[in-house]
């Protein structure tokens, strides 16, 4: 458990991003609180991408499609279906690009 905690952390977050979130924001902005979520998604999964060297952190992207599905039915209707499938781009692209920033780091701090 405490191996995989930073993982643990992150996915709480993308939780309470998926399930507390849309109870205030759409009362707001509709479109701006799914761009922003969308955002936030991507941001997670960078800070993801960065700090975690274990090998679960591949399925997070995954993780956020199958975490999104169950609100399709709570907050929106079923044409929201495929935000799903974004959400599983922009976290494997934040995954992807925060891995790589590590990967870097690292390397330049070998050679200096």
């Amino acid at each position: 458990m405490k191996k995989y905690a930073k993982e643990l952390i992150i996915a709480v977050l993308q939780v309470l991003l998926f399930y507390a979130y849309p109870a205030y924001a759409f009362r707001i902005d509709p479109m701006g609180a799914v761009f922003l979520m969308l955002f936030a998604t991507l941001v997670l999964s960078l800070v993801l991408g960065v700090c975690s060297r274990s090998s679960v952190k591949w399925g997070f992207p995954a993780l956020c499609a199958l975490l999104f599905l169950p609100t399709v039915p709570i907050y929106y209707n079923s044409s929201a279906l495929v935000h799903a499938l974004w959400y599983l781009v922009v976290s494997a692209v934040g995954l992807g690009c925060g891995s790589a920033l590590a990967a870097l780091v690292r390397t330049l701090r070998k050679k200096a």
